[in-house]
């Protein structure tokens, strides 16, 4: 039998009244009482009943996640801290994969009967955001510091996440950085935070890097990785660290360094961008930058919430925190 509004304020201790706020996020409850109730949601496993809800609002209670790639390395995080965070808002999650093929048309407006959408890509399919915005549908660009400013973002700081990263490869002895990740063109047109925060670096330490240092790749598989670090170890004056913008990037370098007969890290160090299982556990594990998962997700889907509710309000960016992991790919030369 399916749990019942009133199951949940008997858990909770409450009226049924009082669970119903909660669910649907209503001011004028004591901070106490919603965490009370939210937390009998998610013990007795509530789920909404949807189709009552819409009637009632014109509300589905449904989020989408939007992602480039459903096997992205940190996804299964991100994405059960979303569904965590807006479970205990009342709102169900649906993982949509972002492409050409996708959202079959833009100006329908993407993913159909959803009240809200969290993109965690930080490039969009044509007309996407707009048919999204002109549909009134709350939009909130995920996990990148660039994005439309018409748009909700929580982001990471990639200029300074960058040059984070970078620093650390500084501060173990490296002097010729190399990185893996920039987009075509980012050289000589407008350069994307990443590339922004190592080349800050890099200038800080007063550093006359090689021409070629900065590879660009059209994505971040592990083969372009590999291709890019395999090209940079045969270079004339062969790099000793190399800062790649993902993990999945920096584990295709760590192979290509060990085809070359380099050893990780006393010959050349490496460090990636987003904390995932598979650096956790290469050989050499992976050092790596990482953003809390817990807190994007509760701010994006905080501020979906707080959209549905004041649609006209201005866009909001909020900043996650990050932090270095050193790993074995780092470890101090010399």
């Amino acid at each position: 039998m399916a749990t019942t509004l009133r199951d949940v304020a008997q858990h909770a201790r409450v009226s049924v009244k009082t669970v119903s706020n909660v669910i649907n996020d209503y001011p004028h409850v004591s901070d106490d009482v919603r965490r009370r109730v939210r937390e009998a949601v998610r013990a007795l496993g509530y789920r909404p009943n949807l189709a009552a809800r819409t009637l009632r609002t014109g509300r589905t209670g449904l989020l989408a996640l939007v992602v480039a790639d459903v096997e992205a390395p940190g996804l299964h995080g991100l994405a059960r801290e979303v569904v965590r965070a807006a479970t205990s808002q009342g709102f169900r999650v649906v993982i949509e994969p972002h492409g050409p093929d996708a959202w079959p048309s833009a100006r329908a407006g993407g993913p159909p009967g959803v009240d809200a959408v969290l993109l965690a890509t930080d490039v969009a399919a044509p007309g996407v955001l707009d048919a999204r915005l002109g549909a009134g549908t709350p939009l909130v660009l995920l996990g990148e510091s660039s994005g439309d400013p018409r748009c909700d973002r929580v982001a990471l700081d990639g200029v300074r996440a960058a040059a984070d990263a970078t620093e650390h490869l500084l501060h173990t002895g490296r002097r010729r950085i190399a990185a893996i990740g920039a987009r075509p063109g980012a050289a000589t047109g407008h350069a994307q935070p990443h590339t922004l925060g190592y080349q800050r670096a890099v200038h800080r330490a007063g550093l006359d890097l090689p021409a070629g240092y900065l590879r660009t790749t059209s994505q971040h598989r592990y083969e372009d990785g590999y291709r890019a670090a395999h090209r940079l170890f045969a270079h004339e004056q062969r790099p000793d660290a190399v800062f790649c913008y993902s993990d999945r990037l920096a584990i295709g370098a760590l192979r290509a360094a060990a085809d070359a007969g380099l050893r990780v890290p006393a010959d050349v160090a490496v460090i990636g961008i987003g904390d995932s299982a598979e650096g956790r556990y290469s050989r050499p594990t992976l050092t790596s930058v990482s953003a809390d998962p817990a807190f994007l997700a509760r701010t994006a889907v905080a501020l979906a919430v707080a959209r549905l509710d004041r649609p006209d309000a201005p866009p909001a960016r909020i900043i996650a925190p990050h932090t270095i992991l050193p790993r074995e790919s780092s470890h101090p030369s010399g």
